[in-house]
């Protein structure tokens, strides 16, 4: 079973264009060769797996909406989680804060490469072990500092927005890797593809055959489904989660003094 996640969007466009016209002709031809044969029940077959492709399009689009809207409000939360725990660095004992704020500063432009690399397996594993290692590092830095005075409100709120921090990450780590499986797309595709046989098939019987609608609605109905397969992709394509949450954390985090 071919993986989509392999190919770009505008090669499986083509590729679908390719398949759905082949599909209308091959129809075509068939329906051409069954004039005066009968065939009184395409029209009805025509317009139920319309319906059903219609349908299916109509679910798969709202998954994916679905999921592009929880990355966005993770990107969000956990912007503001590591600009919150930054804020809070800054009471911590001055032999501590720097340490801290470089840390969560690398952490941040980690957490925004992650993002950005998340189709790029290797790439987001790497990044993923180093943001790992930043949270523990953080640990042993808070242990350090409740070592020295537990009853330090300060500590107390830090370790607060930390835990909220690494669970945000958490979040956003499940909502950028789901994703509308892969099954789905294909079973789209194919329905489409089956739709047009029956469309085309119609076509070829109509004595005056009309092929201008047919291409049309099968580059619509393409163009359709690639415009679900890119909202399911969150960092390539046309339609894109915007980071500038995490790029005004990063900034505002420049401007902190040790």
């Amino acid at each position: 079973m071919p993986d989509l996640e392999n190919y770009g969007l505008l090669t499986i466009f083509a590729v679908a264009l390719i398949a759905i016209f082949g599909a209308g002709e091959i129809g075509r031809l068939l329906g051409a060769r069954a004039v005066g044969r009968g065939g009184g029940d395409v029209s009805t077959l025509e317009g139920a797996t319309l319906g059903l492709l219609a349908l299916m399009i109509g679910f798969t689009f709202a998954m994916a909406l679905s999921r592009f809207e929880a990355r966005r409000n993770a990107i969000v939360s956990e912007a503001n989680a590591i600009g919150t725990t930054a804020l809070r660095a800054r009471l911590l004992p001055a032999s501590n804060r720097s340490e801290v704020l470089n840390l969560l500063g690398e952490y941040a432009q980690l957490r925004l490469k992650a993002t950005q690399s998340a189709l790029n397996a290797p790439m987001f594993k790497a990044t993923i072990a180093r943001s790992n290692q930043i949270q523990e590092a953080l640990w042993h830095n808070t242990i350090a500092v409740a070592a020295k005075d537990a009853a330090m409100v300060p500590t107390g709120v830090f370790i607060q927005s930390l835990n909220e921090m690494i669970d945000n990450q958490a979040k956003h780590l499940a909502a950028v890797q789901n994703r509308v499986p892969n099954i789905v797309f294909l079973a789209l595709y194919g329905v489409a593809i089956v739709a047009f046989v029956f469309v085309g098939y119609a076509n070829g019987l109509q004595r005056r055959r009309v092929l201008l609608p047919v291409y049309l609605m099968g580059a619509i109905v393409a163009s359709v489904i690639l415009l679900v397969q890119d909202l399911d992709r969150p960092t390539v394509g046309f339609i894109t989660v915007s980071q500038q949450p995490m790029l005004d954390t990063i900034a505002s985090m420049a401007n902190y003094s040790d």
